[in-house]
């Protein structure tokens, strides 16, 4: 893959990181910085087959192909959001739930840098008001998960497709925000709840999730499985992360996939 040269880290990115370096843990220890790039965690992912040690921070001004979970596009204008990947190295424990915990993480973070108290979609989609705020995407190696997330800051020119289900920090907050501080605000939180799941507290993250997530339950969604779509009532999710789905045929766990809300 030909990657363009890494430039300077930008000085209000540094400084905002600077100032949470005590709360990062391993995050950041090493940081990549593009004015432009294809995807974040495609560079992320070359340098951890490579051997790049957990922490790796990639992080671009914007991306040309940016992707987002079951293979969408992630639109990724120049200067208008946050395009971050990490590469991290959990126990299997930790990997089991760190998608959900990023969920929770992104969360808590945009809260603490702007006041909104955004919401969760499972499996992992960050909502205000029923349009999507920010997206996250784990890929996993051989030997390490790569964590990317973008998060909406300034409101873009999207294309048709997405424009009615996406929102954006400064839409929703009616003011400008500094996007450093939503960066490194993020990492911090995604820092804490990765050592929660270190630590063995998914107890806390799973809670933390489902207070986010209260908007779903009881909510009629569908998805597919196998070319087919199903439709139930959300009941909660379990500790393992899977959706319960309440069906005319009985409960139903719902691993992976897109879910989608009936209105």
């Amino acid at each position: 893959m030909s990657v363009p040269s890494p430039r300077p880290l930008p000085d209000e990115i540094a400084e905002a990181l600077s100032s949470v370096a005590s709360r990062l843990g391993s995050i950041g220890r090493e940081v990549i910085w593009y004015p432009e790039i294809s995807s974040t965690s495609d560079v992320a992912a070359s340098l951890a087959e490579a051997g790049a040690g957990e922490g790796l921070l990639v992080i671009a001004d914007m991306q040309t192909a940016g992707r987002g979970r079951l293979g969408r596009t992630w639109i990724s204008p120049p200067g208008a959001g946050i395009y971050t990947s990490i590469v991290f190295r959990p126990s299997p424990g930790a990997a089991r739930l760190l998608t959900l915990a990023a969920g929770v993480a992104i969360a808590e973070g945009i809260a603490s840098a702007t006041g909104l108290e955004p919401e969760l979609k499972w499996p992992n989609d960050v909502h205000c008001q029923g349009r999507k705020l920010a997206g996250i995407l784990a890929e996993r190696g051989a030997d390490h998960i790569v964590l990317g997330f973008g998060v909406n800051v300034q409101q873009a020119t999207y294309p048709p497709e997405v424009r009615g289900r996406a929102t954006s920090l400064e839409l929703e907050l009616g003011r400008s925000v500094d996007r450093a501080l939503v960066l490194a605000e993020c990492l911090a939180a995604l820092a804490a709840r990765y050592r929660d799941l270190n630590e063995g507290r998914d107890g806390a993250v799973m809670a933390a999730w489902r207070t986010r997530a209260a908007a779903m339950l009881g909510r009629r969604v569908e998805w597919d499985v196998a070319g087919a779509s199903q439709r139930g009532l959300v009941e909660r999710v379990d500790n393992d992360g899977a959706l319960l789905v309440r069906t005319e045929n009985g409960l139903v766990r719902v691993i992976s996939g897109e879910v989608r809300w009936i209105h």
